[in-house]
């Protein structure tokens, strides 16, 4: 009788930790998937060296322009606008900033007018619109949300990037740093970072 307990016990146990051994890789590869695609960057933008021509937005006279482009559906998207009001904080004075939300053909403008919206306009001197159709994000060549671009007072392109180390990460980062760096005076040839968010060219955000 004896043994035969002693057995179950054991076959318990082993079963125990048969399923601990599971659920551990289960996990690990979870979170191994997780973070790759976090830190997978998303399609860079293709923008024009010159500001475009026909666009409705306007740029800054006699300073920078910053134009982000946004899904406003994206969840990756709110670490970018955090990025842009630590910017403003600091820079306000010097960029003149456009945050440009889509709209699909044939939806309601509430669809656009989301938290994202609402967070965008409470940033202090930043302008929030909406692009019907995306015809704004396709001239400047965008198709990430969080897509930064920032032209000069001569409408150069001086960065093109995102704003975020990876998807949903606010705080410090290359792009951010690098997008600094390129509103300095006599910065040279445009800066670029890698960009992580949303697709641009779906309407549900799908990445």
């Amino acid at each position: 009788m004896q043994s035969a307990l002693r057995f179950r016990h054991g076959l318990s146990t082993t079963r125990v930790w048969t399923a601990t051994g599971v659920w551990l890789v289960l996990a690990v590869t979870g979170w191994a998937v997780l973070t790759r695609y976090a830190y997978q960057p998303s399609r860079a933008a293709e923008p024009p060296a010159e500001w475009p021509r026909g666009t409705s937005i306007r740029r800054a006279a006699g300073g920078a322009t910053l134009v982000m482009m946004v899904h406003p559906q994206c969840g990756c998207t709110p670490a970018s606008l955090e990025e842009l009001a630590r910017l403003m904080a600091r820079k306000g004075g010097r960029i003149e900033a456009h945050v440009v939300f889509l709209l699909p053909e044939g939806y309601a403008e509430g669809w656009a007018r989301t938290g994202l919206w609402k967070s965008a306009r409470e940033i202090p001197g930043v302008d929030a619109s909406i692009d019907v159709g995306g015809r704004e994000i396709a001239r400047f060549g965008a198709w990430t949300s969080g897509q930064t671009l920032l032209y000069d007072a001569a409408g150069a392109l001086r960065f093109s990037g995102g704003i975020t180390e990876a998807r949903g990460h606010a705080g410090d980062n290359p792009g951010l740093d690098a997008l600094e760096r390129a509103l300095r005076p006599g910065a040279g040839p445009a800066l670029r970072s890698a960009v992580f968010g949303c697709s641009l060219r779906t309407r549900r955000g799908d990445s």
